[in-house]
This record gives C-alpha cells, sequence and structure tokens, in this order.
C-alpha cells in the first residue's frame, strides 16, 4: 500500500554569515493510510522546520537540501510555488503552534477559515459560509468549547490558555 506521505533523506540548511548550518539532516519516515505519526523532540530539536519543508514553505535563508517528499506517491518537493498552493489545503495541512503569530489579528477566526475554503476549494463566500454547521464537528473533535464566540473573535481576544485549542 502506498504511503500518504514518504519522507526519504530530507535535509534542511540556514545559511548564515559563518556557513551553512544544517537543521535537519538526512530524516526519513513513512506514513501509512490511517497511521498518526508524532513528532516530539526539544524546543530547536527541528519539529516546525520539517513540517515548513513538507509544506514547501522554509523561507530564506532555509532551503531544503536533499531528499524526497511524497504524497501518495506524488513527489512534490521540488513543484512550483502555485502548484504547491494547490497542494496545501487539499491535500496536506499544517496546524500552527501560535495563533498569535500564525493568524490574522484584524480578521475573525471565522473570515479566515472561509478565506482559507475559498483558496482550496472551488466554492464562493455563501457556499464557505454555508459549510459553518461542519465547523462544529470538527470542534467537536477538538474539544474546542464556545466554537460561535471564538469564530467571531480575533486572535488576540483569547487568553494564554485558550490559544493552545484554536
Amino acid at each position: 500500500m502506498t504511503a500518504v506521505l514518504e519522507i526519504n533523506g530530507l535535509r534542511v540548511t540556514f545559511a548564515s554569515r559563518r556557513g551553512d548550518i544544517t537543521a535537519v539532516k538526512g530524516i526519513d519516515l513513512a506514513v501509512a493510510p490511517g497511521e498518526i505519526l508524532g513528532v516530539v523532540g526539544e524546543s530547536g530539536a527541528g519539529k516546525s522546520t520539517i513540517g515548513n519543508a513538507i509544506m514547501g514553505l522554509l523561507e530564506p535563508p532555509g532551503r531544503r537540501d536533499g531528499g524526497t517528499i511524497q504524497l501518495k506517491g506524488e513527489a512534490v518537493q521540488d513543484l512550483d510555488p502555485e502548484a504547491m498552493r494547490r497542494v496545501r489545503g487539499k491535500r496536506i495541512a499544517m496546524i500552527f503552534q501560535d495563533p498569535q503569530t500564525s493568524l490574522n489579528p484584524l480578521q475573525t477566526i471565522a473570515e479566515q477559515l472561509i478565506d482559507t475554503m475559498r483558496t482550496h476549494l472551488p466554492i464562493g463566500q455563501s457556499e464557505a459560509r454555508k459549510r459553518r454547521p461542519e465547523w462544529s464537528k470538527t470542534a467537536f473533535c477538538l474539544k474546542l468549547q464556545q466554537l460561535g464566540r471564538t469564530l467571531i473573535s480575533i486572535p488576540s481576544r483569547h487568553c494564554r490558555n485558550e490559544k493552545r485549542v484554536l
């Protein structure tokens, strides 16, 4: 059976004044359909860097130096930015650690979810809004309490403890 995600020899390097620093050194992993993989490590160990490399979100001075990344057998590591944008959100997604830095502080959370759906699905604003009841199912699975209040708020309105569950 083809792995949902397969990574072979992933290397990520960051350029610095003193030369290149290798942050990820030859990671290999495979995630089978239905399997759950947790990536655990100390702060600075490279967990987010691996995630950003998989998603094609590495920003300079970071770069993928080697290795392959396949989604259901299709190599995605060398896709152009537009092709990778079509993959993100539809075939693969990432939940960022800190809503304060990953969400737009000037938009409600609901507006940001609608924008994401419209970017990755062939739907308009009204259709995206109609799907709002589906968000309740997701919120229930995530144990997100007071969904309605959360969706109409902006990210900065959440206290420290609530930020973790957004």
